[in-house]
């Protein structure tokens, strides 16, 4: 499936924007993310294995923070980096 990323992690993805990846679950996909291109789920996911506070993800038009989420094969995932400020 095709994995939009935010400029943040492109040095993790060669200067790509859009990658392809796979699994059945947002866990499996950045496991194979990861695989792919080692050291990005780190950059996504914590040592407790929840997406960080400064990291989007969306599947499709919904934003999820839930790994165990399903997807399907011609869903399209965006990782983006969460704007903060104050």
């Amino acid at each position: 499936m095709k994995v939009e990323v935010s400029s943040v992690l492109h040095s993790y993805t060669g200067g790509k924007s859009e990658v392809e990846a796979e699994g059945a679950t947002l866990d499996a996909l950045f496991d194979d993310l990861n695989r792919r291109f080692p050291g990005l789920r780190f950059r996504v996911v914590d040592e407790a294995g929840r997406i960080r506070p400064t990291m989007l993800v969306c599947v499709g038009a919904e934003v999820c923070r839930d790994l165990a989420r399903p997807l399907g094969p011609a869903e399209e995932v965006r990782v983006l980096h969460a704007l903060s400020g104050g």
